[in-house]
C-alpha cells in the first residue's frame, strides 16, 4: 500500500466483507435544491452551512456513512481531573463544490478551551482530533489529523466523523472551559499561509521571532532601563514581521480586514463548553484491567529480532502508549497447549527499566516472567529465584502476577500449573498466581455436570492460584450464578475473582467485538462493577494476522469474531506515522474504567447498594442483556454522581 498521501485521506487496506454488524444511521431520502447552487460554487462566498451539516454525536455513537443530520446544537461535556471525555462532530455535505470525484474539501479546527479566571485547555496537548475510519465497513480506527487546523476530503453522499478528546489533567482548576470547534468549506487547493511559504521564508520568519523572544526572555534582575529599550527592540521586529510580505494579505492602508467577521459569516462554528469539577480520578486504576500484547506480532510485522535493541525499543512504545487508557499491558508468547509466557517488563527485574515499568503510578498490576524472556546458552537455574527475590524488595511487589496458562481443560495442564506455582510459592509464599478458565478438567469431571465442576475448579487449584479469572461467557444472562461463583473464592486468604472476555460472550452481551453497539463496549466494565470482580484480563490487544510489513492489509484472526483480540492498529497502515492507531473500542474501554471511578465515588460515600441502585435508577445497566443502547443514562449517572459528591 502506498502511503504517501494525508492521513486525512487514508482508507486502510482490509480483508474481506465478513462481519460488519448492523447499519449506522439510514438514508435521508431527501435531495437538495441545488439550483440555488447552479454553476460553479465558491466557498469562499458562500455560507457553509449552505454546503454542509455539521452536528455533533456522543462517543458511545457509531458513526458510518449513512448517518443522516441532526441538528447543530452546543455541546456541554463534564469532565473529572484526570479523566479523557471525548465527541464526535459529524459533517455530511449537501451539495459538491469540488471539480473532482470528492463532494468538496472542509477545513476543521477547534479552539483552546477557556475559563472565565484565564486558564485554558490547549489544542494539541489537552485537545486532540482524530478521524474515524471505518474497518470492514464499520467506524473504528482514530487516526489522528493535523491540529490545529486540518483539511478533510468530504466524499457525495456520505457522513464523515472527527473524534473530538479532551484530556483534562489532575491539576487542572475546576471551572467551566468554553471554545469552539470550527468548519469551513474551503477549495481543494486551499493551504495556510505557513504552509505556502518557501523554506527560506519559513527559516526567516522563524529567525526574527526567535531573536525577539531572545531579546525579552531574560529579564531576571535587570534594570528598568534595559527592559525598556528590550521591549523596544522587540516590538521593532514584530513590526517588521508583521509588514513582511509573508502577511501582505492581513494589513493595508485601511488596516486589517475584519477577519472574524468573515468567518463568523462563512464556518459553521459549533460551541463547547466543559464543567471540570474537583474530583481527580486516581494515578492508578482502582481496577486492574491487564490487556495482553502478542511480542510475536510486533517481531513479525515490524522486523525486529527478539532481543535486539529495535525490539526493545518497540515494546516499550507500545507499553507506553497503552497506559493512558488506563490499563495494564502485559507481552505474551503462546507456546503449546495454551502455554503462555507472560511478562510487562522485557527487561530482568534487576535492570533500571523494570523498575520504571513497575513503579509507573498509571500501571495497576505488572506480569512476572516463569522463564527468561531472552533465552541463552547458560540459563541460570536459580532465574526464578532471583528474579522473586528482587522484586519481593520492592514496594511495587504487591501489584505482581503470574500468568502460566490460559483456559486449562485436562488433569494434565492443570497440574502443570500446579508444579509450576509450587515452585513460585517456594521462593515467595505471597505470590499471586493468576489462572483463567470456563470449565474443570474434562478429563476427571469435578462435579455431575459442567456448571459444577467449573464451580469446583478453585478447590481443584488451591493453593496453588490467587487470582480465578473466569469467562463471562460461562455466566450468560444468569447473574444470580455470580453469588455462587464468589462463595467459592476465599478473599480472607488473598484470593480474588476477576473475570475475562474473549470470543464470547456475543451480541446482545457486553463484549469488544467490531460492530456492537458504543454502549455495549462501555458496558464491559459497568458488568465487571456490577458483579462484583476485582480485576479484569482481555487476552489480546494487536491480534491480528500475520504480517512483515508494517503497513500491510489488516486482517482479523479466521475464526475468531471481527475484532476479537484487536484493539489497536498500526499506525503505518494509515499514515507515515509509526504511532499505533487507537479503535473506538479502546476509547470505550477507557471510559468504562473511568466511569468505574465515578461509581466507586459515589458507592464510598453512600454505600455499595446505593451504587447499584444509581445504575438501575438511570437505567445504564441492569444486566448482561438490559442496558442502554442510547447515551442519555451515562450521562445521567455523571451528572447525579456530580452534583451528589462535589466537594
Amino acid at each position: 500500500m502506498n502511503n504517501s498521501g494525508s492521513p486525512q485521506d487514508m482508507v486502510p487496506p482490509v480483508e474481506g466483507v465478513a462481519g460488519g454488524g448492523t447499519a449506522y444511521g439510514w438514508g435521508d431520502g431527501s435531495s437538495h435544491d441545488q439550483s440555488l447552487l447552479q454553476g460553479t460554487i465558491d466557498p469562499a462566498r458562500i455560507p457553509s452551512s449552505e454546503l454542509v451539516n455539521v452536528w455533533c454525536m456522543p462517543s458511545t455513537a457509531n458513526v458510518g456513512p449513512q448517518e443522516t443530520p441532526r441538528p447543530l446544537e452546543p455541546v456541554s461535556l463534564l469532565a473529572a481531573r484526570n479523566e479523557r471525555e471525548s465527541i464526535q462532530v459529524a459533517i455530511r455535505p449537501k451539495v459538491s463544490w469540488s471539480g473532482s470525484s470528492n463532494a468538496g474539501v472542509v477545513q476543521v479546527q477547534c479552539t483552546d478551551l477557556c475559563s472565565t479566571s484565564g486558564d485554558r485547555l490547549s489544542i494539541g496537548q489537552a485537545l486532540t482530533l482524530r478521524r474515524v475510519v471505518p474497518i470492514l465497513g464499520v467506524p473504528d480506527a482514530l487516526v489522528p489529523i493535523d491540529m490545529p487546523v486540518s483539511q478533510i476530503n468530504l466524499l457525495p453522499g456520505e457522513t464523515t466523523a472527527i473524534w473530538v478528546s479532551i484530556d483534562v489533567p489532575s491539576t487542572q482548576p475546576p471551572g467551566q472551559y468554553d471554545g469552539e470547534f470550527i468548519v469551513t468549506a474551503t477549495k481543494a487547493d486551499a493551504e495556510c499561509a505557513a504552509q505556502s511559504l518557501g523554506k527560506s521564508e519559513k527559516y526567516e520568519l522563524y529567525r526574527e521571532l526567535r531573536n525577539c523572544l531572545d531579546v525579552i526572555e531574560p529579564i531576571d534582575g535587570k534594570p528598568v532601563e534595559e527592559m525598556v529599550e528590550r521591549v523596544k527592540s522587540a516590538t521593532t521586529t514584530l513590526r517588521r514581521v508583521l509588514v513582511s510580505p509573508s502577511f501582505s494579505d492581513f494589513y493595508s492602508e485601511n488596516g486589517p480586514p475584519d477577519m472574524m467577521d468573515e468567518d463568523a459569516n462563512l464556518s459553521i462554528r459549533l460551541k463547547l463548553s466543559l464543567t471540570v469539577w474537583d474530583f481527580v480520578l486516581p494515578a492508578t486504576p482502582s481496577l486492574p484491567a491487564v490487556i495482553g500484547i502478542s511480542d510475536t506480532v510486533i517481531e513479525d510485522r515490524f522486523g525486529v529480532e527478539h532481543g535486539s535493541p529495535e525490539w526493545y525499543a518497540a515494546l516499550e512504545q507500545h507499553f507506553k502508549w497503552l497506559l493512558q487508557y488506563k490499563i495494564s499491558p502485559f507481552f505474551c508468547k503462546w507456546g503449546n497447549s495454551m502455554r503462555v509466557l507472560t511478562y510487562t517488563s522485557p527487561w530482568p527485574a534487576d535492570h533500571p527499566k523494570s523498575d520504571e515499568f513497575f513503579s509507573d503510578p498509571r500501571l495497576a498490576a505488572y506480569a512476572v516472567p516463569y522463564s527468561p524472556v531472552i533465552s541463552s546458552g547458560d540459563l541460570a537455574k536459580d532465574y526464578l529465584q532471583k528474579e522473586v527475590e528482587i522484586l519481593r524488595s520492592k514496594c511495587h511487589w504487591k501489584k505482581a502476577y503470574f500468568y502460566l496458562w490460559d483456559e486449562p481443560l485436562n488433569v494434565q495442564q492443570y497440574d502443570a500449573i500446579r508444579q509450576q506455582a509450587s515452585e513460585i510459592h517456594a521462593y515467595a509464599p505471597d505470590a499471586r498466581v493468576l489462572t483463567t478458565y470456563y470449565s474443570g478438567p474434562s478429563d476427571a469431571p469435578l462435579a455431575p455436570n459442567n456448571f459444577e465442576a467449573f464451580l469446583k475448579v478453585p478447590g481443584f487449584l488451591r493453593p496453588h492460584t490467587q487470582i480465578y479469572c473466569t469467562s463471562e461467557w460461562v455466566i450468560g444472562n444468569r447473574e444470580d450464578l455470580v453469588k455462587d461463583i464468589v462463595a467459592e473464592i476465599k478473599p480472607e486468604n488473598g484470593e480474588e475473582w476477576w473475570t475475562y472476555v474473549c470470543m464470547g460472550p456475543s451480541d446482545p452481551h457486553p463484549n469488544w467485538h467490531l460492530g456492537m453497539r458504543g454502549t455495549q463496549h462501555r458496558a464491559v466494565m459497568w458488568r465487571v462493577w456490577k458483579e462484583g470482580g476485582t480485576g479484569f484480563l482481555y487476552w489480546g490487544a494487536n491480534c491480528y494476522e500475520k504480517a512483515t510489513v508494517a503497513s500491510a492489509e489488516i486482517k482479523f484472526r479466521r475464526g475468531l469474531p471481527p475484532g476479537d483480540g484487536v484493539l489497536y492498529y498500526p499506525g503505518e497502515v494509515f499514515s507515515a506515522s509509526r504511532e499505533p492507531v487507537a479503535s473506538l473500542r479502546l476509547e470505550r474501554l477507557l471510559s468504562g474504567l473511568q466511569d468505574i471511578e465515578y461509581l466507586k465515588l459515589y458507592s464510598s460515600r453512600y454505600g455499595r447498594e446505593e451504587g447499584l441502585a444509581i445504575l438501575e435508577k438511570t437505567g445504564m445497566y441492569l444486566g448482561p442483556e438490559r442496558y442502554t443502547h442510547d447515551h442519555n443514562p451515562i450521562d445521567m449517572m455523571r451528572g447525579e454522581i456530580f452534583r451528589t459528591c462535589r466537594s
